[in-house]
């Protein structure tokens, strides 16, 4: 089932009633001028149980402590922007499996080797969806991404990801001379780092659904970052929505300001279609396929972690 994802940018008061997410606007709720029956129209209701993300983007919104249990018991990941409306933090469930201790105890026991061959089969597709996104929508020649595909040794010993990386981000919007990737860079690093914020969350949350660690990573190790695993997978994913941005750009948006019509674009990004083994499927899916995989090889049950394929 596809999960719903919810973007709070107004004032709202959010509330539970049997079960279900009560959204309410404060300005209608005093408007005298209303009768009962439209104030009642301006309030909506979704099942608890349809919603996968939740994005809260403004400092007027109250949400009670029976929502967020309840969001964090049906493995919900809600996300809290600045005042630049961009995502700040990420809260999830402490568990989202009933095998969750004994998962733990196969990724924390996982040992070198094996993590060395997970980053490299994950860096091999990260480079591989890189070089798709080039050829369609640049003219630049990416048979030296192929070649760095086949190079990239266990671990990753030679830094490929990174030569790629640089080529990549020089090459990918000719149009935009110098651009340069970063977090503080001009635009459309914004969209970039939003659309970034969400696949991440989407990411975390099907981590925790396997049973999984976030914090835990097989190749990030920042000490201050709490989900360095979901910075690990996701990095094959980053290309669909690098290439939703191209697309976003080539519609001739006025992307200088993230403003509520491209937000509104990039939280599709859970709804993306990915392919995996030849199957397409939406991109929140299509994570928990991933992560279910990734457990599996944790466990010795596989070898291989389950990536999209970009086409």
């Amino acid at each position: 089932m596809i999960k719903k994802t919810l973007c709070f940018s107004n004032p709202a008061y959010l509330s539970l009633r049997n079960g279900q997410l009560v959204i309410q606007i404060p300005n209608v709720e005093k408007n005298d001028k209303l009768t009962e029956e439209e104030k009642r129209v301006t309030e909506r209701t979704i099942p608890i149980e349809d919603i996968g993300v939740v994005v809260l983007d403004n400092k007027q919104i109250t949400i009670t402590t029976g929502v967020m249990e309840t969001l964090l018991e049906n493995n919900a990941a809600v996300i809290t922007c600045d005042s630049r409306s961009m995502p700040t933090g990420l809260m999830l469930p402490l568990y989202g499996n009933t095998l969750q201790s004994e998962r733990f105890r196969d990724q924390i026991d996982a040992s070198l080797p094996l993590r060395k061959q997970l980053w490299q089969q994950t860096v091999k597709q990260k480079i591989a969806n890189q070089e798709v996104v080039l050829r369609k929508y640049t003219e630049t020649e990416t048979r030296c991404m192929k070649v760095w595909v086949d190079e990239v040794r266990s671990g990753d010993a030679d830094n490929l990801e990174a030569r790629a990386a640089a080529y990549y981000w020089k090459n990918i919007f000719p149009n935009i001379p110098n651009f340069i990737r970063g977090r503080e860079e001009e635009p459309p690093n914004n969209l970039l780092n939003y659309g970034y914020a969400i696949l991440r969350a989407v990411i975390a949350r099907a981590l925790v659904s396997s049973g999984l660690l976030p914090t835990l990573g097989i190749h990030h190790h920042n000490r201050y970052n709490a989900y360095c695993l979901a910075d690990d997978i996701m990095e094959p994913y980053r290309p669909y929505v690098d290439e939703l941005v191209i697309k976003i750009i080539q519609q001739n948006y006025n992307y200088k300001e993230l403003t509520k019509e491209l937000k509104a674009l990039l939280l599709g990004i859970p709804v993306l279609d990915v392919t995996i083994d030849g199957k397409r499927s939406p991109l929140m899916i299509a994570a928990s396929q991933t992560t279910a995989s990734l457990a599996k090889c944790f466990r010795g049950e596989v070898r291989t972690i389950a990536y999209p394929t970009l086409q």
